[in-house]
């Protein structure tokens, strides 16, 4: 649950009228995203790949700042439909298709070949250039089977997904999809993680999620939990 209002104002004054206004949000600066995330909220509601999807649309949108180059209107694109393919799969095969130890490289194609269908599909529907469906299909055929990048679009869109896994969504999500603890969970994405990344800046923002994480696990922090 995110925390959105405070439980206390320990300083007694307000200071709301110092703070300045938000920028736009996401969704606000590419009305895209919101149209296809209406088309693909449904589609996405298997084992927590909306919130998945949402937490690695705002990654892959952060590391954009840092690669000009990109194309955000491949990248968000690409990453918002990357999982709908999940619709497509067994509920009760899913999890099986990536458990440490299991794993099953037919599934994860399947996924992958029925999200290119469509993500085609939904991208006509809104009017997307021919030649961005083609670019962003083919991000989405092959974001998880194919190891090697094919462009700095196919990069973005492949780190973002990846650091989602580290995140405190990611890890309670994993925790809870194969019985793990923090612990083993943590070690079980750090492997997957670390060392699989594409871009400097990615390697830097999962540097960091790393260090939180091993501070929320210090045992004097646990501690504090409990005054």
């Amino acid at each position: 649950m995110t925390k959105l209002e405070p439980a206390a104002n320990h300083y007694g004054r307000d200071v709301s009228n110092r703070i300045g206004s938000a920028g736009p949000g996401l969704f606000e600066q590419y009305p895209l995203l919101a149209k296809l995330w209406e088309d693909a909220k449904e589609l996405l509601a298997v084992r927590s790949n909306d919130a998945h999807t949402l937490y690695s649309v705002s990654l892959a949108h952060q590391l954009l700042g840092h690669h000009p180059q990109a194309d955000a209107n491949i990248v968000l694109p690409a990453m918002l439909l990357h999982d709908i393919g999940w619709s497509a799969v067994d509920p009760a095969l899913v999890l099986g298709a990536i458990a440490p130890g299991a794993g099953n490289a037919e599934l994860v194609l399947q996924h992958e070949k029925e999200g290119a269908k469509l993500a085609r599909r939904l991208l006509a529907g809104q009017g997307v250039a021919a030649a961005d469906i083609e670019r962003i299909v083919f991000i989405i055929d092959g974001h998880d089977s194919r190891k090697e990048s094919t462009s700095i679009e196919d990069s973005v869109v492949k780190d973002a997904d990846k650091l989602w896994r580290l995140t405190g969504h990611g890890l309670d999500t994993i925790m809870d999809w194969f019985g793990l603890t923090r612990s083993q969970a943590f070690t079980l994405v750090e492997s997957r993680v670390a060392g699989h990344l594409f871009t400097e800046q990615a390697r830097s923002m999962a540097s960091g999620f790393i260090a939180v994480e091993r501070a929320n696990m210090l045992p004097q922090r646990l501690l504090l939990d409990r005054r």
